[in-house]
């Protein structure tokens, strides 16, 4: 990593073969939670005594928040991921309604398989969590010739249009062909997709999920999957990972990837970028960006 002060002592972990010794962990004041190693870097916190900021990786850090000692701000990588996860989720999204799946498995039996499909063109998209993620979704989804839907937590506008407040979901998902879940997991949003809101989805209308598995009632999708009426790209799965034999694997109109949305090429130069920008934030006591939890002594 470049740009960082001459001299800065700098300790690499990669979450691997054991923790840093005492001596590096009582001297740490800035933790860079080693990325998909979280279980690895939540035991060593309470052996941080100087430790003032706490800096994931993740966009999602409901994993962390109870784990940071009091005094120290937790930052998640708010903008790290958007590319990278928005590429997955339109991947999904034109995956599973062109049926590339059933491509692919036509051809593991060289097999010439035809037939009719939706298109993403002319659909409505109905972004469920509106941040940065959801937008760059709608950016790599607008020249598809789709309209859109847009809901948060609270209703606003936006350079966009109009975003809906969360609690006007019943009278959107009505006419939402595609609903594609970017929200973060809280207690408000786990469990938000049960089976009042999947009965409330049109016949034959997509369900995309790039945020977290806890968001989605399983149970009520497999109800719904397996009935045929309505069909599911899922990138995140709860249980995750998913066990062997969990009838979702095999659930009709369902293409599941492995949580790989934010795992690409391009989360690296995103990821460095932010480290640099916080590390020198907190060096020169200037205000630190995508702070999610700041707690007072």
């Amino acid at each position: 990593m470049r740009g960082l002060p001459d001299g800065l002592p700098v300790r690499v972990w990669d979450g691997t073969g054991g923790p840093p010794d005492a001596e590096t962990l009582a001297g740490v004041e800035f933790l860079v939670v080693p990325y998909g190693r979280r279980d690895a870097a939540v035991p060593v916190l309470a052996s941080m005594p100087r430790l003032r900021v706490v800096q994931s990786l993740s966009a999602g850090v409901d994993d962390l928040v109870e784990h940071v000692p009091r005094g120290v701000a937790l930052c998640n990588a708010r903008g790290v991921h958007d590319t990278s996860t928005a590429e997955l989720a339109v991947t999904l999204a034109l995956a599973s309604l062109r049926g590339i799946p059933d491509f692919v498995r036509a051809q593991g039996v060289q097999e010439w398989r035809g037939g009719f499909r939706p298109a993403l063109a002319d659909r409505t998209v109905l972004l469920v969590g509106y941040g940065s993620i959801a937008t760059a979704i709608e950016d790599r989804i607008a020249p598809f010739e789709c309209a859109f839907l847009r809901v948060a937590r609270t209703a606003r506008s936006s350079p966009r249009g109009r975003v809906h407040a969360i609690d006007e979901l019943p009278e959107l998902l009505p006419r939402a062909d595609v609903v594609i879940l970017t929200v973060p997991l809280t207690d408000r949003t786990r469990g938000l997709v049960d089976a009042r809101f999947l009965a409330s989805m049109p016949d034959r209308s997509l369900l995309v999920n790039v945020s977290r598995g806890a968001v989605v009632d399983t149970d009520a999708l497999l109800a719904e999957v397996s009935a045929g009426r309505l069909h599911a790209a899922l990138d995140v799965t709860d249980p995750e990972p998913l066990p062997a034999g969990h009838p979702l694997w095999n659930a009709p109109h369902t293409l599941i990837s492995p949580h790989v949305g934010g795992n690409s090429s391009a989360f690296r130069p995103r990821a460095l970028r932010l480290i640099r920008t916080q590390v020198l934030h907190h060096l020169a006591g200037e205000p630190l960006e995508n702070v999610v939890l700041p707690r007072e002594p």
